[in-house]
């Protein structure tokens, strides 16, 4: 285990920088001027000209080069940033630094992204586990198409019509925004679906396999019930597979969904990332994407650490 944990932290950085580097080449390519906005006053050419030599914009390799130890925290070592893990400034929101930006937003998407997955590992269970042990049945059929429809339906799709259903038909919930609690519940249940309609999928499918096996039809024979054979045996092992799923899944639901946030108005990290690639705001689009990238990768270490827990014969 220790092992393991050494060689996946050091593992860690050549994974951030590799991403780190494609990000950076898809940015750059992206025509247009972060510095200019069309919509509204321009600033005179000498004064891009300015801003593009201080930013390094004219420059790609002095770019990569230089956000690149600030935001890993080389420059915070060696006297020349104040900040460890220094994002830059926003380009298009010259009142905010990216770090600022992701500080506000983080925590919103945080809790939509846990509440969405609670929502997910709740329905998704109870639906796999009902499909696997009746396989065939009326419940198995329903609960099968709708996570054909939960996977296959755009989250605009769903987010829309359960807005308009239940904001502006029956005046449930708020329209949009971050005021309470219930002003969560909608988009977490449209960004849930689809990991639901995943994890119900892979219960089920674990579950048949594991209601079939020998260790459960030994259980059987010992006296105990369908149900028990179920909850004590079959939905251990026929969990496995999700809990694989939960490492990637838990990271892009709690940095934020793009779709999900634009349709509810909900000021997370995936707001502000849609908004910066529209404006070639590249350097809020690199520390996104570099909070991303850490996350998943330490979300994927935390599942192979869980897995190995659940069951030791692992290697």
């Amino acid at each position: 285990m220790t092992r393991m944990l050494v060689s996946r932290l050091l593992q860690l950085p050549f994974i951030v920088l590799a991403v780190y580097t494609v990000t950076f080449l898809l940015a750059w390519m992206v025509p247009g001027n972060p510095l200019e906005n069309p919509e509204g006053r321009r600033p005179p050419p000498e004064i891009v000209a300015a801003m593009q030599k201080q930013y390094h914009l004219d420059d790609p390799v002095a770019f990569y080069f230089e956000y690149l130890s600030k935001a890993s925290g080389v420059a915070w070592v060696m006297g020349k940033s104040d900040h460890p893990f220094d994002l830059g400034p926003s380009l298009r929101q010259p009142d905010w630094t990216v770090n600022e930006i992701i500080e506000t937003g983080a925590p919103v998407s945080m809790r939509l992204g846990i509440t969405a997955m609670m929502i997910a590992l709740g329905i998704g269970i109870f639906a796999g586990v009902v499909g696997g042990t009746r396989p065939g049945s009326l419940p198995d059929v329903c609960t099968q198409l709708i996570s054909i429809a939960g996977i296959s339906l755009p989250s605009f799709v769903i987010g829309s019509a359960l807005l308009v259903l239940f904001s502006v038909k029956l005046r449930v919930f708020p329209i949009g925004g971050v005021s309470g609690i219930e002003s969560l519940f909608l988009p977490a249940l449209t960004l849930s679906l689809p990991f639901a309609a995943y994890i119900s999928r892979l219960v089920r499918f674990g579950m048949i396999e594991q209601m079939r096996s020998d260790h459960a039809r030994t259980a059987r024979a010992k006296g105990l019930s369908e149900r028990q054979v179920a909850l004590r045996h079959a939905l251990k092992n026929a969990f496995l597979p999700v809990l694989s799923y939960l490492g990637p899944a838990t990271a892009v639901a709690m940095t934020g969904s793009f779709v999900v946030e634009k349709v509810f108005g909900v000021p997370g990290i995936g707001q502000h990332f849609v908004e910066a690639v529209l404006a070639k705001d590249i350097t809020l689009v690199m520390g996104v994407v570099l909070v991303y990238s850490t996350l998943l990768v330490l979300f994927n270490l935390a599942v192979d650490v869980m897995y190995r827990w659940v069951d030791p014969r692992i290697a």
